[in-house]
């Protein structure tokens, strides 16, 4: 079984129930699985075949739920790219992921153009109308990548209600998400059939997901947890799902009373944005149907689970996962007691453990690393044997994060190995940022630090050291922003003399870190 083979079983079954609803329209299993059939067999049409490589440059909305099965029922493999990331960033992760189609929103022809001279592999654009006003000033009759657009509806129309996609093997590479590398190069994580499926079943049954939950999908679609949890799962388990093109507290205040939705998931930024939205027009009464919130994309301060908790009368159950593991690995038990600070335990068929540096196992209350195994784990790095190596040891990985588990199997992380920064969820590793500052012709070295953010849960902040005092930070923060996409660029840049190093010259972040802590104390 594979998800989109268990998506035509379920629109066999209950084929009027609705799979989704968008802008406030319903979407029924049968017309879902219909469109996905004739995309599939429209992407066949195109030369794209079993195997191929397919990029979603694409926000929440049906356009991507219809490109993901449908790319999956031809076998293709496709590629989530994140909409706001910059022209730089997408030409690498579309170059280096030998990608030969892109689904794409029409407000990105601009990005695409851009980008075009550096991607001669790419045999087709699909456009997607995406109803907004900026698009109607694109003449893209006047891009160079003309010949090669296609409008969505038409591969759409183009395709037969009879097709049958080729069999899968479980083992097939069915997505790659490219994560932030510390290298500051992103690595395609290469999920198979089997990993996505076992996942989104496993995490739904987790959460007691059935045919009667409605879950907010508000979410970016094209972020791991999402993918899983708010839109494989409810699929998998017949649930529907809400679809809100972007965040907004009203918004999703609105979604919930109209739809009486009854799980939302989303990362600490979105619920401590809802919290504050009480009282500024956001009325408790919209959620009393929401029976279970889901926490995950970066730890959640207690003070803010118990708060939101008690405002809505509503359990937060916070998890842990990562791209590698399709995400899902720990989720707090519906079943027993909540621990606050706490990942929680082991979801079905997956196991965690805590290792130190020789790969043994600790004893209760030592902090190693985590380690996980399972169905769910990555078959390795597209392209990169040497990486997936040391990442991938015995069957199992190495999540790179430092954790303690207690007597009864719950895990608390306590500090990434890695000097990965989380804004709002989003992934943001500072030696990415610091290869964009390395590249102004002004600035003589550069470290870039995560701090506490009351609205973002982090925020990124740089240090550099500039060749002349004229430098400011504004023309930095401009230069980072052509390059960065917008979540990625330093909130805050401060100028030093020089930054900590060792005797080897290599930068120290720890030092970084106490030498600002001191100077803000002595301010």
């Amino acid at each position: 079984m594979n998800l989109s083979a268990k998506l035509h079983e379920t629109a066999r079954a209950v084929p009027a129930k609705p799979a989704y609803y968008f802008m406030g329209n319903p979407t029924a299993y049968g017309e879902l699985d219909a469109a996905v059939t004739k995309f599939a067999s429209g992407l066949e049409q195109l030369g794209i075949k079993q195997g191929d490589n397919v990029a979603l440059l694409l926000g929440n909305s049906p356009y991507f739920v219809i490109s993901l099965y449908g790319a999956l029922r031809l076998g293709a493999t496709v590629i989530p790219v994140n909409p706001l990331y910059s022209a730089d960033e997408i030409s690498y992760i579309l170059t280096n992921g030998d990608v030969k189609a892109v689904v794409s929103l029409d407000l990105l022809l601009p990005v695409a153009e851009k980008s075009h001279h550096l991607l001669p592999a790419i045999e087709h654009y699909i456009i997607c109308d995406s109803n907004q006003p900026e698009a109607a000033g694109i003449k893209a009759e006047e891009l160079s990548i003309y010949s090669k657009m296609k409008p969505f509806t038409n591969v759409l129309a183009s395709g037969r209600l009879d097709y049958i996609g080729p069999e899968l093997d479980e083992d097939d590479t069915a997505i790659i998400l490219y994560t932030s590398g510390t290298t500051g190069k992103p690595k395609g994580a290469m999920l198979t059939h089997k990993n996505l499926y076992s996942n989104a079943i496993d995490t739904g049954a987790y959460l007691k997901m059935d045919e009667n939950d409605r879950i907010i999908t508000a979410l970016p679609m094209f972020h791991v947890f999402c993918l899983t949890v708010a839109l494989n799962a409810p699929l998998m388990r017949g649930a529907t799902m809400l679809i809100a093109p972007r965040f907004s507290p009203k918004e999703i205040f609105d979604l919930a009373r109209e739809c009486e939705a009854t799980i939302f998931a989303g990362v600490p930024t979105m619920y401590n944005f809802l919290l504050q939205f009480v009282g500024a027009g956001g009325n408790v009464e919209d959620f009393k149907h929401v029976r279970l919130c889901v926490s995950g994309g970066a730890s959640m301060p207690v003070a803010l689970l118990y708060n939101f908790e008690k405002t809505f009368n509503v359990r937060v159950s916070e998890g842990y996962g990562l791209s590698e593991a399709s995400p899902v690995t720990c989720f707090n038990p519906l079943d027993r007691e909540r621990k606050p600070g706490s990942i929680g335990t082991s979801i079905v068929n997956v196991e965690n453990k805590v290792v130190n540096e020789l790969g043994e196992e600790l004893p209760p209350g030592q902090v190693g690393e985590l380690i996980v195994r399972g169905p769910n784990v990555m078959k390795g790095y597209y392209k990169m044997p040497e990486e997936t190596a040391a990442t991938i040891k015995d069957g199992w990985l190495y999540t790179g994060d430092l954790a303690r588990m207690d007597e009864e199997g719950y895990f608390y992380i306590v500090d990434r190995k890695k000097d990965m920064v989380i804004v709002g969820g989003y992934n943001v590793y500072p030696r990415e940022v610091e290869e964009v500052l390395y590249d102004h012709p002004g600035i003589v070295e550069a470290a870039v630090l995560g701090v506490p953010d009351p609205d973002f849960g982090e925020a990124v902040v740089a240090y550099v050291v500039p060749k002349s005092p004229a430098l400011t930070a504004e023309e930095l923060r401009d230069f980072c922003a052509a390059h960065l996409a917008k979540y990625k660029v330093p909130k805050t840049i401060e100028f030093l003399e020089e930054l900590p190093k060792n005797t080897t010259g290599k930068i120290l972040r720890r030092a970084l870190r106490s030498q600002v802590a001191e100077a803000a104390k002595n301010k």
